[in-house]
């Protein structure tokens, strides 16, 4: 009995083990369907990151190149309207602007326009006379709208050089408000077309440089007249800054997965697409390898060591991909002219490109293992280490910083670098990777500007701008410390007829030796010599009181007259001066102000000037000076 039931059992287990079979290879075609299906989206979804991670790179490096022309734009606008009217201004702004260009870069040009659009300076080796810019569509804006922000146009076909061209302006005015001209900043089409063709996105992938109406400022594929500036199928919507998008285009058999990034700061975006079959090309190609396997598996019933073989083939193919990723960001940090750097937990460098050999003068293997801020300027060190603090922290994924780097000659240079937070699959922090440039030129560049901006063309000496400055805060100063403030009001006497007699360039030579003898006169670090307009120039003297002033006036008159500057149209017959000094203590006059000395001074220069010119008159402290006091003259 036994016997027989056990033999009925055996006849069985061909059909137990068809079913088991049929179990295990139901759930083997399951689980492998639900894994390809995974492996799929999982393709995608890095695609997607990819593609995000090079819109805010590429969103980086355009804002980046907009606000370093947007600087030079400021600068311009800030030079022309500082010296409108002055004469030799627009020589002088040529004469920069030319100096300028083989430090510009990535920008093409800067030009100067004046109120009707013609042509006053520009970084091009053309003649001006022969273009007018009144018909452009930027000109039209300011022209017509007092905005003064700047404006990123649709591109153009450049009057100068026939290329294609992405336009940055600004309105620039006269010193009674009306419109003066536009400054115009321009940056090639072909160069954001060459830059993005350095960057992978498969055969029909595209990189595209928008305005916010979704206009074509640059992709990557070769200018074409007739796309520049068209508007792109896809609805980009303003909010969130950035998204993935998915959608198809006329003409195409596959739909298309896109990320766009915004701008923070200016009016447009990035959008990097690709198309979803050259996305999942190799994933395809692994599906059907992973699908024949399968089907050998289940025909030669082998189950467990097909499966084994399976997942030995899924993690070289893992293993491939994460080398290729490797490899594709070892290729972009060597190929940058940035230095790339990769910053582990302990702040050591693990990884360095190339062009630190150029920018620093370091081999990146003698950087390996140092501090990552040994080389920075001590006094920037605490602004670096706390940045990296806080990324550490999580209260920011991603910091800007510039500061002062040592290069292995012991020079310094100014550095801008973006520094990130990088994490590990299950979100943990593992490190950073920064991207470092060399900004030193556009850090002299903004310091001579800044000098542009509180310095007088002329002589050399303070203009009315910074005069005006420092007289608020001496006043100040003198307020808080109860101290004396002077001030001496200087006047050539007879200028215009010097002018008329010896010519403009003789009255420039004259105003240029005043200046000198002004300067030397004012020995100390806290005197400031300005000139305030004109042939009239201004001496703020701090913690000075009438004695000192009246002294100081008197030295420089004597200086005039030894130095024998010819004037035939002079009493003396030589270049003299009326000079005009009021003193003042702010802590204890209140009811004063900064006017107040300004008007003491003027109205002891003007008695000056009436006495007979080529004297000094000291007036009153000022609150001691109602109209019906009289200035008190020191004798020569």
């Amino acid at each position: 009995m036994d016997v027989v039931a056990t033999r009925v059992d055996r006849s069985r287990l061909p059909v137990w083990a068809a079913g088991v079979l049929t179990l295990v290879c139901g759930a083997i075609l399951a689980f492998s369907g639900w894994s390809e299906w995974a492996s799929r989206n999982a393709e995608m979804h890095n695609a997607e990151i990819d593609l995000g991670n090079l819109a805010r790179s590429l969103t980086q490096h355009v804002e980046d190149t907009v606000e370093l022309a947007d600087s030079l734009l400021r600068g311009v606008v800030t030079a022309l309207e500082t010296d409108d009217g002055k004469p030799g201004a627009i020589t002088r702004l040529q004469t920069i602007l030319k100096s300028r260009k083989p430090g510009l870069g990535r920008i093409r040009g800067i030009f100067a326009y004046g109120e009707n659009g013609d042509w006053l300076a520009t970084t091009e080796d053309v003649t001006l006379t022969n273009y007018n810019n009144s018909d452009r569509d930027y000109f039209v804006h300011h022209r017509t709208s007092a905005d003064r922000s700047l404006l990123i146009g649709r591109p153009v076909q450049s009057k100068s050089g026939g290329q294609w061209v992405i336009t940055l302006s600004r309105r620039w005015n006269h010193a009674d408000g009306r419109f003066g001209g536009v400054v115009l900043a321009t940056i090639d089409v072909a160069y954001f077309a060459q830059y993005y063709r350095q960057f992978d996105v498969g055969p029909h992938g595209t990189i595209s440089l928008m305005s916010r109406d979704g206009a074509v400022l640059a992709d990557n594929a070769e200018p074409d007249p007739k796309s520049l500036g068209r508007p792109v199928d896809e609805a980009i919507p303003y909010h969130p800054a950035s998204g993935v998008l998915s959608f198809r285009r006329s003409g195409e058999i596959s739909g298309r997965i896109g990320f766009y990034q915004h701008a923070q700061r200016y009016p447009f975006l990035v959008l990097a697409t690709r198309l979803e079959a050259e996305v999942l090309t190799s994933w395809r190609r692994g599906a059907f390898v992973r699908l024949a396997v399968l089907v050998s598996l289940v025909a030669l019933v082998i189950a467990i060591g097909i499966f084994l073989v399976k997942q030995l083939l899924q993690r070289q193919q893992l293993a491939s991909a994460l080398a290729a990723k490797e490899e594709n960001f070892r290729l972009l940090a060597e190929g940058s002219s940035d230095i790339v750097t990769r910053i582990e937990l302990d702040e050591c460098i693990g990884y360095v490109s190339p062009s630190t050999s150029r920018v620093l003068g370091w081999h990146p293997s003698q950087l390996l293992g140092k501090r990552a801020i040994s080389g920075v300027n001590p006094l920037d060190r605490p602004q670096l280490q706390e940045i990296l603090d806080q990324l550490r922290k999580g209260a920011a994924d991603e910091a800007r910083a510039t500061y002062r780097m040592r290069r292995r000659d012991k020079s310094e240079i100014w550095v801008e670098a973006t520094i990130r937070a990088t994490r590990r699959p299950d979100g943990e922090l593992d490190g950073f990777v920064a991207v470092t440039r060399d900004v030193t030129q556009q850090k002299t560049l903004q310091g001579r500007l800044e000098t542009l901006a509180i310095e007088d063309g002329l002589t050399g000496l303070a203009n009315r701008r910074r005069f005006d400055e420092r007289l608020l805060e001496e006043w100040g100063r003198a307020y808080r410390e109860r101290t004396s403030l002077a001030l001496l009001m200087i006047d050539i006497d007879h200028f215009k007829a010097y002018n008329d007699t010896y010519g403009h360039p003789a009255g420039d030579e004259c105003l240029h030796t005043v200046a000198g003898i002004l300067a030397d006169e004012a020995q100390r670090s806290s005197d400031l010599v300005a000139r305030y307009g004109g042939e009239e120039f201004a001496i703020l003297l701090p913690n000075t009181d009438a004695v000192g002033c009246a002294r100081l006036g008197e030295r420089i008159r004597r200086a005039l007259h030894a130095a024998g500057l010819v004037h035939e149209h002079n009493v003396a017959g030589i270049v003299t001066a009326s000079l005009g000094g009021a003193v003042c203590r702010p802590g204890f006059e209140r009811s004063a102000g900064p006017a107040s000395l300004i008007e003491a001074a003027d109205r002891a220069l003007y008695a000056a000037k009436d006495g007979g010119r080529d004297r000094l008159v000291m007036a009153g402290e000022v609150v001691d000076l109602p109209s019906s006091r009289a200035p008190a003259t020191v004798p020569a």
